[in-house]
């Protein structure tokens, strides 16, 4: 079992910055992979950022390249997103998630994570 709990969020201007944490407990925090995903009001959950057990490899969507940034520190059982330049599209309830199954790949399917978060709000103002 994997408990996951994200932190960080709330309201920030468009152009600033916010890092968001998800704090990991349970099963030993660099033996799995991690994403995160955010869903908008009134749309489906997407694939923002994943990386691999040891930071190694990480993927992206397109929207966030260059803005946003995944990295763990394994020591601290955490897994952050740093927000850089947000856009008022970029407002979601953000998740992160638990792949437990391959812990060296860094993968967009949600099908692919095991545990979840409650999510953690983040808003973007123009």
């Amino acid at each position: 079992q994997v408990q996951l709990v994200e932190s960080g969020g709330g309201l920030v201007q468009a152009g600033g910055s916010l890092r968001l944490s998800c704090a990991a407990s349970g099963r030993t925090f660099s033996s799995y992979a991690m994403g995160w995903f955010r869903q908008a009001p009134g749309k489906e959950r997407e694939f923002v950022a994943s990386i691999n057990w040891s930071g190694s490899n990480t993927l992206y969507t397109d929207s966030v390249k260059g803005r946003f940034s995944i990295f763990r520190d394994n020591a601290k059982n955490t897994v952050y997103l740093q927000m850089n330049s947000p856009k008022p599209e970029d407002t979601a309830v953000y998740y992160c998630a638990a792949d437990v199954t391959f812990r060296n790949r860094a993968v967009r399917a949600e099908n692919a994570y095991d545990y979840w978060g409650q999510g953690t709000q983040v808003t973007v103002s123009s």
